[in-house]
């Protein structure tokens, strides 16, 4: 009997096989799998007493919390669509979104509820707004909303009545960074995180004994699958609300994590602490990173000074989103950095091409330019509501994932742009990417962001933003003459600007194409 992959199955398991085994610790709140799990029954019971059907869409809006973890389950199981929001974007954001995919309920953590109170006159799907709040002590009464543990406290903890379900059937609508334009929601199917969560078994090792600290927001593509996997397996999930790198290393040494995901930018919030030393840790994590290539001199920091694992994937959240990983193996220097950096090799199940502007294969030569197309089972159903995008995306059955790389004799795939940020300086196509590498090289960056600019001669040059590492200091000229030192010269920025940050989105990706705006005001750039 064929039976089909539902995203249920990853807490059925340690619910059945280790209901006292602490699944999640959020600060003063611990919960077996046996708590989890009736919480999970008791919010979808709620949620079906709120009218809820399958295919709805439910949204949460919340930092990581066990209210989150919580959600994700508790949909899945009545066939409802998860809407997972990013709560760093702004009120006109969240208004677009809830809209675009027709929220009928809204979760909504407490600090966020102003936020959707201004905008609630204009939410016209949306029936039922529910607040999360988890402060110990009596709920506080907000007019026209309905409290979690309210609405929970009286519903059953058995398994809500079983519904037909596909494995193609959507699990949740993932909106994209909107690192490059307008998001876009990706439709995820259960197939789709199933097969993604395997692969975190197979490439990330993640195990019963594992714990992970969720650096890495929830709702950037369901937690790049460790929802799944490390409930699946058994693993100890610890909540961290927000990136303070005091707290990191608190709950490191307390819980004894041995599992982390991040964007460069918290890597970076971890090796910088000051005051790393005070603290006694008895495990040896593994950092995964992802989001943007790091710099080398990130890994070998990691490694060297603090003893612990670097792990770098790929992906995009059309692929749920592993879709390469680089660690050390048979034939791998693990003190070849700028090879551990790159996106490495293709995961179990993937396909990989890099195709050129006329569609031919490039070779691996580690030197030609091609984008990055994956056929496998993670990749997306389609964009929501847009079959014309979905149409362009995902073309001869493979998904053209936007980005440029070259790949070695070994299948070791390196990012080396978007498409769109590419810097085509003379007819000369430039790699923002490794003039960023270069920049980071020097003492004084402690971030930066290579974009083009217009040139009335070349048509446009790179412009280098830098923010500097508190206390250092360094000049235009001084910037540019490192580079020439390193790089070719027609790859130089010829500008440079020193700002106090630069705009990213929640998961640390650089949002280039904010960075560009007011240079190309009134201009016209071909790519």
């Amino acid at each position: 009997m064929e039976v089909p992959l539902l995203t249920d199955d990853f807490l059925r398991r340690p619910v059945k096989l280790y209901p006292n085994k602490t699944a999640v610790v959020d600060g003063a709140r611990r919960y077996t799998y046996a708590e989890l799990q009736a919480r999970v029954n008791r919010l979808s019971h709620a949620l079906l007493g709120l009218g809820v059907q399958p295919d709805d869409r439910v949204c949460i809006l919340s930092p990581n919390s066990h209210f989150f973890l919580e959600s994700f389950y508790a949909t899945s199981q009545i066939g409802a669509v998860l809407v997972p929001l990013n709560y760093r974007l702004v009120a006109a954001d969240h208004e677009y979104i809830l809209n675009h995919a027709g929220v009928t309920v809204v979760l909504v953590d407490y600090e966020y509820t102003r936020v959707v109170d201004d905008i609630r006159e204009n939410l016209s799907a949306v029936r039922h707004f529910v607040v999360a709040e988890d402060r110990d002590g009596a709920v506080q009464a907000r007019p026209g909303w309905l409290d979690w543990e309210t609405l929970i406290a009286e519903q059953p903890d058995t398994d809500p009545p079983a519904i037909e379900r596909s494995e193609d059937g959507l699990v949740s609508i993932n909106y994209t960074s909107g690192t490059t334009a307008r998001p876009k929601g990706v439709m995820m199917t259960h197939r789709n995180l199933y097969v993604n969560a395997y692969n975190l078994t197979t490439h990330l090792g993640v195990c019963h004994d594992d714990v992970e600290l969720w650096t890495l927001p929830m709702f950037h593509c369901n937690g790049w699958g460790g929802v799944y996997a490390l409930t699946g397996v058994g693993g100890t999930h610890v909540i961290l609300r927000a990136v303070d790198g005091a707290e990191i290393y608190r709950l490191i040494e307390e819980e004894k994590i041995t599992f982390a995901c991040m964007a460069p930018a918290v890597l970076r919030t971890v090796l910088d602490y000051p005051d790393k030393d005070r603290y006694a840790i008895t495990t040896r994590p593994r950092f995964v990173v992802a989001g943007a290539p790091p710099p080398a001199a990130f890994i070998e920091r990691l490694e060297e000074e603090l003893g612990w694992e670097f792990i770098q994937i790929y992906g995009l959240t059309e692929t749920a989103p592993v879709l390469t990983v680089s660690r050390p193996d048979h034939d791998t220097d693990r003190t070849d950095y700028a090879r551990r950096s790159r996106a490495g090799v293709p995961a179990v199940g993937v396909d990989i091409l890099l195709l050129d502007e006329q569609g031919k294969h490039v070779p691996q030569d580690g030197v030609s330019v091609g984008e990055v197309c994956a056929r496998t089972n993670v990749v997306f159903k389609g964009y929501w509501e847009q079959p014309e995008a979905t149409a362009e995306a995902i073309r001869d059955g493979y998904f053209h994932t936007g980005d440029l790389a070259v790949w070695d004799a070994g299948s070791n795939i390196h990012i080396v742009d978007r498409k769109k940020d590419v810097i085509i300086s003379g007819g000369e196509n430039i790699s923002s990417p490794e003039i960023e590498d270069a920049l980071y090289r020097h003492p004084a960056v402690m971030e930066c962001a290579v974009i083009g600019v217009p040139h009335e001669q070349w048509g446009e040059t790179p412009k280098a933003l830098i923010v500097l590492r508190e206390g250092q200091s360094a000049t235009e000229a001084e910037i540019i003459a490192f580079c020439r030192e390193q790089l070719a010269h027609f790859k130089c920025p010829t500008s440079v600007e020193f700002r106090d940050e630069l705009a990213r989105t929640a998961t640390g990706k650089l949002q280039k194409f904010k960075l560009r705006e007011p240079y190309w005001e009134g201009e016209r750039r071909v790519g």
